[in-house]
């Protein structure tokens, strides 16, 4: 499969990464070309400096050879010229990323006159993502699959007493439940029942999602279980603007601390029920006077990593109980748990899993990358004619960074073991290490024999 991707900037960056692991042949296209050196010096893939919307250039590409073509310019015209000529000059499928919020209207308009597949919008999706954490019974990090009976999150060790140095198949109280992936000094890995808990691990926990919801009651996190009715976003970009019309709707008080003038009179004009603040949102006195020791929560989505995460950290200090910060710089995700910031979420690893759910097919429910892409969880629906199917996992010869956390067979939860059969229809969620991504797509590939 050949993928083009124009625009090599944060996200174009991540997404060829991570294609490059799914063994899928990447062209990468920027009209910068320190940004193509870069690129060409640690990626191996195909790079080109030129303009994406130069309709010669795209034909000298061969476009009909490929795939996809994901444009990811800084630019939402931009991306809609490029996906609109690729489409021209014969590319199968194509994705634009556009991010403004005066064109979330017509989105469906510019999918068919401008034949674009699939529109992806980082800030939104971030946003929306935040809304939900914030509504969550618990605080951690969690995701949803198999329609909301199973849940996963990820948690700290020192919230559960008698979790440091024991091995998993030791743990008490873990039926129906399974610890899938340990995040360690700032590396994941897939752990077996002998696996010991160091101190500092971030556990990934699978299962039955009323089992999950049990298990987080064991946590020492008694405080946190407050309901959010009050809010303070600092940043008033899009993701401030997305995620506060989120809260809204949803009847939370939402007070903006926003820098720019300009921006502040957009937000206000926007968005009638919130209080807008112009401020500069490192002063804590301008924190203190718009109440930030009474807010449930606190988000820090500026476009600066390290004044979200200086924030997020100080209204953690004045006793908010949730507490949110966005990063872009992925050496951050080693840090976070060492600073008491409940979740940090990078947009650009939120939509480059979207991208891969796309890519790899309908039979690819969902994609989540794990701290920085070092892994991913994918949810898979079996086909009878993939390879896997009718098979028993023991059966499988799966590498030591793949496991099947769980399988879905109509409305029962099952965590597997090497006995546990695969069949038609039923839904697997799997984690596994980037190294180990191109098995998956063996996984997923149909088998000779039964196409026979």
């Amino acid at each position: 499969m050949k993928v083009i991707i124009i625009g090599a900037g944060k996200l174009g960056y991540k997404l060829a990464e991570a294609l490059i692991n799914s063994d899928v042949e990447v062209t990468v296209v920027d009209s910068k070309e320190r940004v193509i050196k870069h690129i060409r010096e640690y990626l191996d893939v195909l790079t080109i400096t030129a303009n994406g919307t130069d309709m010669d250039v795209l034909k000298s590409l061969n476009l009909k050879s490929y795939a996809l073509l994901v444009a990811t310019t800084n630019s939402d015209e931009t991306n809609t010229i490029i996906c609109a000529l690729a489409k021209t000059a014969g590319c199968k499928q194509t994705i634009a990323r556009i991010r403004n919020p005066e064109y979330s209207q017509q989105l469906d308009f510019l999918k068919i006159e401008m034949g674009i597949d699939h529109i992806v919008n980082p800030e939104l999706s971030t946003a929306n993502k935040i809304a939900r954490y914030l509504t969550k019974e618990y605080i951690f990090y969690s995701e949803n699959f198999a329609r909301g009976q199973v849940s996963m999150i990820d948690c700290h060790e020192r919230f559960f007493s008698g979790f440091k140095g024991k091995i998993i198949k030791d743990i008490d109280d873990m039926e129906g439940l399974l610890i899938a992936a340990i995040s360690r000094r700032g590396e994941i890995i897939i752990p077996s029942g002998l696996t010991t808990i160091e101190e500092d691990d971030i556990l990934y926990v699978i299962g039955k999602t009323k089992m999950i919801k049990r298990f987080s009651h064991r946590a020492d996190l008694d405080n946190n279980r407050s309901s959010v009715k009050r809010v303070m976003i600092l940043g008033g970009g899009k993701i401030g603007y997305y995620l506060a019309k989120r809260l809204l709707a949803s009847r939370i008080q939402v007070t903006i601390i926003e820098s720019d003038e300009d921006r502040c009179r957009y937000l206000s004009e926007k968005l009638d029920n919130a209080l807008v603040i112009k401020g500069n949102g490192t002063d804590i006195n301008i924190l203190e006077e718009e109440k930030l020791p009474m807010m449930d929560a606190f988000i820090g989505v500026t476009g600066f990593d390290e004044q979200n995460l200086l924030m997020s950290l100080m209204a953690k200090q004045e006793g908010v109980k949730k507490v949110i910060a966005k990063i872009s710089k992925p050496s951050y995700n080693t840090i976070i748990d060492k600073l008491g910031i409940d979740v940090a979420l990078n947009p650009t690893e939120i939509i480059a899993s979207d991208i891969l759910r796309f890519i790899r097919g309908g039979k690819v429910l969902s994609v989540s990358m794990l701290l920085g892409g070092q892994a991913e969880v994918i949810e898979i629906v079996v086909s009878k004619d993939m390879a896997i199917c009718d098979k028993k996992i023991s059966n499988l010869a799966l590498p030591k960074g793949i496991i099947i956390g769980a399988i879905v067979d109509k409305n029962d939860v099952i965590i597997p073991n090497g006995q546990s059969m695969i069949e038609e229809d039923s839904r697997l969620i799997l984690f596994s290490l980037a190294k180990d991504i191109s098995m998956i797509n063996k996984i997923l590939k149909p088998s000779r024999k039964k196409l026979l």
